[in-house]
């Protein structure tokens, strides 16, 4: 199969673009023709944009024009997509995450160690060509803390720090006691201090070693900020019914702290419950929301603890032979096999087929929900921008086509194209926005004074080219995906233009972290209660 080759600054002269005259360059880019689309407003009709320093400066129906133009007669004009689970938070991934539409890249579950927060900012500032953020981590905080893990070990590996982590146990499964708790707690504050997101956590990773309590005061560091807390609950994945116990574990904990909260991939069995929970909250105000992907496969390392066969085979039922492939021989583990792989290479990736596939178009109709990849990444992970994607590995398709699969489908089976823009972008920025986050308030939107964060596509034809077997293909059918006003995809090919920015809060100049109690710490619940807690009308009482 011959791959679509990416350019070089060079060719953005032969772009589509036409320039106006000196007389008529009212704007620095002007679409026109296109049928705009934005889901806030839900506006949708043929227009024209003009963008100027990077913002949407007008939107109307009248002849602009600009330096540069794009004829997107025929295309849809939408915000750009927004991604807050893209693990490959790199060169090459932001470059096969921009062939796919993707203008914002955020890695809001395992995120990065709180005291590194500010060095991983400022190492991608005018260098990146997607907009990009990460959340304090509280996998890597244990680590640190229980592990002996170094920051400059977990700078040195970037996104495959967790691969190197997971060799290790005592982020897994030591419980914290009172001295160390505090410290683990102490280093995501670092993390929010110095701008993160929010808070990420791998706790379905994690569950032999996060107690309840652990949890509880991890999820209060985040809402001292008034942050969310993304996590992938604690028995994920697993049955319907402990599916949604640990759903419930996070929602109660945010709801208690009156916190936001995400809900990473609550695709797998008992999700109509999950979603239920979590609309029936959104409805009474609650910024609560959980995330999907369309496939009905997933990506992990193969010594992840629910991947054991006392749980996955012998608890759940399931067999290796038909739910762990290897993706890059294709071929599926046995028992026998999969023991002999978790001693040589134990956090070897995986691909773990676990949800029917019909399944994954429901998730594409679900209200307030959003379309996050889950992207994990292919060898070499520190590749150039500019690497040819046939020289890459093989991963998970998600990681290049989640965006372009979501239009397809939406495509094929009569989905409507402003429900699709909805989860790939507007519900992002919606919910982030809530927590304060002014890039968020400012993107996912295709109006007047926001960020010129654009996607220009042809709704026919778009489409994943990715597959299990080969993952790492670019998605066709984008005219153009411009970040910040700037032009960094046009017909499906790559240009050398780094517009991307910091998605982050502001950094503090002092920590808010308040060390939990001793008493608190090592006392799950109370004991001598009295007959009546205070504030509580005995039985009876009005």
């Amino acid at each position: 199969m011959k791959y679509p080759s990416v350019l070089v600054a060079s060719a953005l002269a032969s772009f589509v673009l036409v320039s106006g005259t000196a007389e008529a360059q009212d704007y620095d880019l002007v679409i026109l023709n296109g049928r705009v689309m934005d889901p806030e407003t839900l506006y949708d009709g043929i227009a024209n944009v003009g963008i100027s320093d990077g913002r949407i400066v007008e939107i109307s129906k009248e002849p602009l024009s600009g330096t540069k133009e794009i004829d997107a007669s025929g295309h849809i004009v939408g915000p750009g997509f927004i991604d807050t689970h893209f693990h490959w938070q790199q060169p090459m991934g932001y470059s096969i995450g921009l062939r796919d539409g993707l203008t914002t890249s955020l890695d809001i579950e395992e995120g990065c160690a709180g005291t590194i927060i500010a060095e991983w900012y400022e190492s991608r500032a005018g260098v990146t060509q997607a907009n990009y953020g990460c959340a304090s981590s509280h996998e890597q905080a244990r680590a640190i803390v229980l592990d002996g893990f170094s920051d400059k070990e977990i700078l040195l590996h970037g996104p495959a720090a967790a691969l190197e982590i997971r060799k290790g146990s005592g982020w897994s499964l030591t419980e914290a006691d009172y001295d160390t708790g505090n410290e683990i707690l102490r280093i995501i504050d670092k993390g929010l201090q110095d701008g993160g997101l929010g808070i990420g956590s791998t706790l379905g990773y994690m569950r032999d070693g996060v107690t309840s309590r652990e949890m509880f005061e991890v999820q209060k560091v985040a809402a001292r900020y008034g942050r969310h807390t993304a996590v992938h609950t604690r028995f994920t994945p697993d049955n319907a019914t402990f599916e949604n116990l640990g759903l419930q574990e996070i929602i109660a904990n945010a709801l208690a702290l009156d916190a936001p909260a995400t809900i990473n991939h609550y695709n797998n069995p008992g999700w109509r419950l999950g979603h239920e929970l979590i609309q029936r909250l959104q409805e009474q105000g609650y910024n609560i929301w959980g995330e999907i992907y369309p496939y009905a496969a997933g990506s992990t390392a193969l010594n992840a603890v629910f991947l054991k066969p006392e749980n996955w085979v012998d608890r759940l039922g399931h067999s290796y032979e038909d739910t762990l492939q290897d993706p890059v021989t294709g071929d599926f583990y046995t028992l026998e096999s999969y023991n002999k792989a978790v001693e040589e290479t134990p956090t070897k990736e995986i691909v773990l087929f676990k949800m029917p596939p019909e399944d994954s178009l429901k998730w594409l109709t679900l209200k307030g929900t959003t379309m996050a990849s889950d992207a994990m990444f292919a060898e070499p992970l520190l590749a150039p921008w500019n690497t040819p994607f046939e020289e890459l590995g093989n991963m998970h398709p998600r990681g290049a086509g989640a965006r372009a699969a979501t239009l397809r489908l939406g495509r094929e089976n009569d989905i409507p194209i402003m429900q699709l823009l909805s989860i790939l972008s507007y519900n992002a920025a919606h919910h982030l926005g809530r927590t304060g986050l002014k890039a968020m308030q400012e993107r996912g939107r295709i109006q007047e004074g926001m960020v010129a964060d654009i996607v220009v596509f042809d709704p026919e034809i778009v489409t994943d080219n990715s597959t299990y077997d080969q993952g790492s293909i670019p998605s066709t059918g984008f005219k153009a995906v411009i970040v910040n006003g700037e032009v960094t995809v046009r017909d499906d090919e790559l240009l050398e233009v780094f517009a991307g920015q910091p998605i982050r809060f502001e950094p503090e100049a002092g920590p808010r972290f308040e060390p939990v109690s001793e008493e608190a710490w090592n006392r799950e619940f109370s004991t001598g209660m009295p007959d009546v807690a205070p504030g509580i009308p005995p039985k009876g009482g009005n």
